[in-house]
């Protein structure tokens, strides 16, 4: 089943168009991450998803159905950090979001359990680290126990800590069969918890799917010889790689999904009389492979 269908979902702000034709669909319990430069349309897409803003054109399944707001009810959102009391304790702080969303309080120990906050549950707000709050945030997307969770840039302004505590507590959340939908314009954050990914770029999706498809490395073998013309002749007849190119007095040959055989490639040029002077095995950088995709527009 998917958690989420879209289907040509447009946005037309006057003159800008901030969403073009986005299509694709989230698996149920997948972690899929909305990935792309700020600016790229990410927001306005959660946006309307939540109904905080209306598309010009297209629509969308939410849990197999048109969205309304019972629905939206069984979903939990953090477009941005809450408005929480910096006076009050975190408990009494769930203890209101609690009351506002209806739900009673005898989750709220349990919950905080869940985000490491047990322990500080009586310490004011304004005492709390910037991870801490971003993990109370998170606390209150979890009142009534959702099945499916949405983030705006959840890591955004967290240090390194920060960071990997949250990152660690959306691993575990979706551990528990929970689907989490999240925004990033972190490319590493993405490759780190995401299952699945959808890259936009000025409004239009470039690619979807699994982060394994999506974000695949190649491999690249560095190679040369005295000859570098001749080398290049030789490799040309060689099968299993994508592509070949010439950089900085080295050929580079690219294999997708690194499954290159370095003792093969020393055979092949060796038994068609070239000596090789240089072999050397390089990972092409998911920032590069990145690069590559918004680039495209």
């Amino acid at each position: 089943m998917d958690i989420l269908e879209l289907n040509n979902i447009t946005k037309h702000y006057k003159t800008v168009t901030a969403l073009n034709n986005v299509s694709f669909s989230v698996p149920e319990g997948s972690v899929y991450g909305i990935l792309g430069p700020n600016g790229s349309g990410k927001t306005t897409l959660l946006g309307i998803i939540l109904d905080i803003l209306r598309p010009s054109s297209g629509s969308f399944l939410l849990m197999g159905k048109p969205a309304d707001a019972a629905i939206r009810k069984q979903v939990g959102t953090l477009l941005e950090t809450p408005n929480f009391y910096h006076y009050l304790s975190g408990e009494k702080n769930l203890q209101i979001a609690a009351h506002i969303k209806g739900k009673g309080f005898n989750e709220i120990d349990s919950i905080l359990q869940k985000v490491n906050l047990y322990q500080r549950k009586q310490s004011k707000f304004s005492t709390y680290s910037l991870g801490m709050k971003q993990r109370l945030a998170i606390a209150s997307c979890l009142l009534g126990d959702p099945k499916v969770l949405i983030f705006d840039e959840p890591t955004n302004g967290l240090d390194p800590s920060g960071i990997a505590e949250i990152r660690e507590l959306i691993k575990q959340l979706n551990a528990e069969g929970r689907t989490i939908i999240m925004a990033s314009h972190l490319l590493d954050e993405v490759e780190k918890v995401c299952t699945h990914v959808a890259i936009i770029q000025h409004g239009n999706l470039l690619t979807a799917g699994s982060v394994n498809e999506v974000l695949v490395t190649d491999e690249i073998i560095e190679v040369a010889a005295d000859d570098l013309n001749a080398l290049q002749f030789v490799l040309q007849k060689m099968n299993g790689f994508t592509s070949l190119k010439k950089h900085n007095g080295v050929l580079q040959l690219y294999y997708a999904g690194g499954n290159a055989d370095i003792a093969a490639i020393n055979r092949y040029c060796f038994e068609n009389n070239i000596v090789l002077n240089h072999l050397q095995v390089k990972k092409k950088s998911l920032e590069t492979k990145f690069l590559e995709l918004t680039n495209k527009v």
